[in-house]
């Protein structure tokens, strides 16, 4: 009788062990089921889309897989007029200056070459990967977010360009309109204009002529290394002589349909859906005319006779990029019609201002009034 209650107890015993026993091991896989779903709230897939609505109630799904647009140059080199012309789509948007995009890419520039950092994150667990999709998630953020959604989305800081290659390989579908102008015309323009750009001493023709040498050497040629088939060179004086003919190859380049719009940004300017124009954006009250020719020559007389006579050697890259550095003034070629009567119009003041720029505008051209 008693090894039999024995037994029983025994056995009662092993029911209740084993039923704890399960009962805590199903509590263990609910709390990691708990945890895995909140790891997975916390931390962003690599192919989620980051989903924006626009005031008509029409979604738009962005990743880094979609046709991302980057727009750059050398300061005023036409960078603006460049993206208020597309802008002016009505399937794209680009908006102002972020600023921020190419500072962060600079500073990621700066990690990967310091041998010392790179350890340092690679100890810590940042590798190269962790980066770039930090690196792809917060651009793609800023790109979305700072204006309203569209079918296409394009980026215009100049300085993006310098790392061209890079943006190539975290955007894998993304393509990029390379700005060029001459160079003489560009540091004029930004000496006059009193542009302040990082390293350029306003003060001497020589010295930012050899520093737009640097810049836009470094751009086209990691252009040239990312191909034709992402990256056009876009030359400004032909896209001020000739609007139509350049428009249409830009678009097809970028395989966007053809819209009319393009070759009227004024008219757009303000309005809902149209262009949106920084009011301390130094090239704002230029783009708020029609395409025309007032700024290509205006370089001419001003340049120093030394800096003329040494100019193939100080900048190079005006030959290599088909100008004639000793060329005073250049042959730009002949205007469209178009551009011609947009000139004449610009000339009589013939144009206007939007309500929202007016006040900003008019104390900017009365201290900047050449370029």
């Amino acid at each position: 009788m008693r090894v039999t209650m024995r037994r029983v107890l025994l056995v009662l015993g092993s029911v209740v062990a084993l039923m704890v026993t399960l009962h805590l091991g199903q509590q263990v896989l609910e709390c990691q089921q708990v945890l895995s779903e909140r790891r997975h709230r916390l931390m962003r897939p690599e192919n989620e889309e980051l989903v924006m609505v626009d005031s008509n109630h029409v979604e738009y799904r962005y990743s880094k897989e979609m046709p991302l647009i980057f727009i750059g140059g050398v300061p005023r080199s036409g960078t603006t007029l460049m993206r208020a012309m597309l802008d002016a789509h009505p399937e794209v948007r680009c908006g102002e200056e972020t600023r921020i995009i190419p500072r962060v890419l600079a500073m990621r520039q700066a990690w990967s070459k310091s041998g010392r950092e790179k350890m340092r994150l690679d100890e810590a667990g940042v590798t190269d990967q962790v980066l770039d999709a930090a690196m792809q998630a917060f651009i793609l953020e800023v790109i979305a977010k700072h204006g309203e959604p569209a079918r296409y989305l394009c980026n215009k800081d100049p300085f993006t360009l310098k790392s061209s290659v890079y943006l190539s390989r975290l955007f894998p579908n993304s393509k990029f309109l390379l700005m060029v102008r001459d160079g003489r015309a560009s540091v004029h323009s930004m000496i006059t204009r009193k542009v302040t750009i990082a390293g350029f001493d306003l003060n001497s023709y020589r010295d930012c002529l050899t520093k737009w040498n640097k810049a836009i050497e470094v751009m086209y040629s990691q252009c040239l290394e990312i191909g034709r088939s992402r990256c056009l060179p876009v030359y400004y004086e032909q896209l001020v002589l000739h609007p139509e003919q350049s428009m249409h190859a830009i678009m097809k380049f970028l395989d966007i349909s053809w819209s009319d719009m393009v070759l009227h940004h004024e008219e757009l300017i303000g309005k809902p859906g149209g262009v949106s124009l920084s009011k301390i954006e130094r090239s704002t009250d230029q783009v708020i005319k029609p395409v025309n020719m007032e700024a290509l020559s205006k370089w001419i007389g001003h340049i120093p006779g030394d800096v003329l006579q040494d100019m193939a050697h100080i900048a190079p890259m005006l030959a290599r990029l088909g100008y004639d550095p000793y060329a005073n003034p250049p042959n730009y070629g002949h205007p469209d019609p178009l551009v011609v009567n947009n000139t004449h119009r610009v000339l009589k003041g013939d144009y206007k201002t939007p309500a929202n720029l007016k006040g900003h505008l008019q104390v900017t051209q009365n201290t900047s009034s050449s370029h």
